[in-house]
């Protein structure tokens, strides 16, 4: 029998906002704005995207990659349950992720949104269990989906 492999990563992304903190987690927080930035893409089509933003809420987006990319038709889940939120201050959620019928990603994500002087530090701390046929840590500090079919 084959052995699982897994590769656990621990990273963490600041920037910088020229808007208050409740605007920034605005974008968190609405379905509509977080659609935009976080499932629509040119790469691929959203087939399904719900947000549930509360404690014990769910998130789902299911995306078919499009021809022309390298895993073109391909389907990947991201199904997310919100832990805590603190309106303006952070947002602790845990996702799975998957290709397929295949999962490929569990996380433990925090977002944090600091007032400071001219708007917001958002600081976003990730801690992954990357499994096999992902590129793991590497495609998750991009943001990027590059996965392979195999």
């Amino acid at each position: 029998m084959e052995e699982r492999s897994v590769v656990h990563d621990t990273f963490v992304i600041e920037r910088s906002f020229p808007a208050a903190p409740e605007r920034v987690y605005a974008a968190f927080a609405d379905p509509a704005s977080k659609r935009r930035w976080f499932a629509e893409g040119d790469s691929h089509d959203v087939e399904a995207f719900e947000m549930d933003f509360r404690v014990g809420g769910t998130e789902r987006a299911r995306f078919r990659f499009k021809a022309g990319t390298p895993i073109a038709g391909a389907v990947i889940t991201n199904e997310t349950s919100f832990h805590d939120i603190m309106p303006n201050r952070r947002v602790v959620f845990s996702s799975i992720m998957t290709l397929g019928d295949r999962r490929i990603s569990a996380t433990l994500a925090t977002v944090e949104f600091l007032t400071a002087q001219g708007g917001t530090n958002l600081v976003f701390t990730h801690q992954g269990a990357f499994f096999e046929g992902a590129d793991g840590p590497k495609c998750a500090r991009t943001g990027g989906a590059r996965y392979s079919n195999g």
